[in-house]
């Protein structure tokens, strides 16, 4: 295969999934406790008449839609990032102790600080995932190398664990803390306010556009540190600006809808299936696979428990598990 039809195949693949989102949003408007049909929705987006169905479509699922977009897009370039950074095939966000860092951070607020609220834990939740992520580089950058992708590695599973512990020993000492940080920990795109994802936003776009800028460097630094020292890339700046954007993204999205395991994972390799190792579409195919892939699994929770649902975190975990380990079998693991 020519490189233009490489190119041609990947821009007509990314098309493709764009479609496949398409679907996955609408269908995210369209089912719940009461369903709407495709004329309904449109009708309702297009002109709204300040009757029910658009009370139910711009009051609820639009805002869900647009979470499961935003924090999907997120953890998918995440977990992207964190990947080719570590030059680990298993590696996801929470190897920088993102997840863990949130998550104590909202302990810490919920049990001694008495915030409740979730437009109040939220930035608790951020600043500690950032937190985790300044310490687990800091440490990984100590000594000969730098913040070598071993290091990072084992730094940050180290940090998580040491975060992990801290947490469970806050929660067995107050029952009440426990009761409210297990709603936040299963992760879930309903029930939150429209207006702190127009908050997180602004960090999500920086973190995307920090992804961009740094995607070249990185796929130079896939051919090892040497090939990319020869090719005039700064090794240090890139790794730097790679922690910062998995920050960013990793801990807006997780802060906003709790820490939903699997995409992140799953989604980058899905991405270098479609479009091969280049980290500037597997950025790409992955901003628009992950939220495809938390839509969809929003929607299955909903019908599978209707007129309940399952949270989108429970879905994903149950199809993730299972899909990941059938995929790792069926396909080598590429070096990245």
């Amino acid at each position: 295969m020519t490189w233009g039809s490489a190119l041609t195949s990947r821009r007509i693949g990314l098309l493709l999934a764009l479609a496949g989102l398409a679907a996955c949003a609408l269908l995210s408007i369209m089912v719940g406790s009461r369903w709407l049909g495709v004329g309904a929705v449109l009708d309702a987006l297009l002109h709204p008449a300040g009757d029910q169905t658009e009370a139910i479509v711009w009051g609820l699922r639009v805002p869900r839609t647009g979470f499961g977009l935003a924090v999907g897009a997120a953890l998918g370039m995440a977990g992207a990032l964190m990947q080719g950074l570590t030059r680990n095939p298993l590696a996801d966000p929470g190897l920088l102790g993102v997840s863990a860092g949130a998550s104590l951070a909202v302990v810490l607020a919920t049990g001694f600080l008495g915030v409740t609220s979730l437009s109040g834990y939220i930035w608790f939740a951020f600043a500690g995932a950032a937190v985790a992520a300044v310490v687990v580089f800091l440490l990984a950058a100590r000594g000969v190398g730098g913040a070598t992708p071993t290091k990072l590695a084992l730094a940050g599973a180290g940090v998580t664990a040491m975060i992990g512990s801290l947490t469970t020993s806050v929660l067995l000492a107050d029952a009440a803390t426990l009761d409210r940080y297990r709603f936040w920990s299963v992760g879930a795109l309903s029930g939150q306010d429209p207006a702190t994802l127009l908050q997180v936003l602004p960090f999500l776009a920086v973190g995307a556009l920090l992804a961009a800028m740094i995607s070249p460097g990185m796929n130079a630094l896939s051919l090892g540190e040497d090939a990319a020292r020869g090719l005039g890339q700064r090794i240090g700046l890139i790794r730097v600006a790679g922690v910062v954007a998995i920050t960013l993204l990793a801990g807006a999205g997780v802060a906003v809808c709790g820490p939903i395991a699997f995409v992140g994972l799953v989604v980058p390799h899905l991405a270098r299936a479609i479009c091969g190792p280049d980290h500037r579409w597997v950025l790409a195919y992955s901003a628009v696979l992950a939220p495809a892939l938390l839509l969809a699994a929003d929607v299955l929770g909903r019908l599978v428990a209707h007129p309940d649902e399952l949270h989108v975190g429970i879905v994903v975990a149950a199809l993730g598990a299972p899909f990941f380990i059938a995929f790792v079998r069926r396909s080598r693991v590429a070096e990245l």
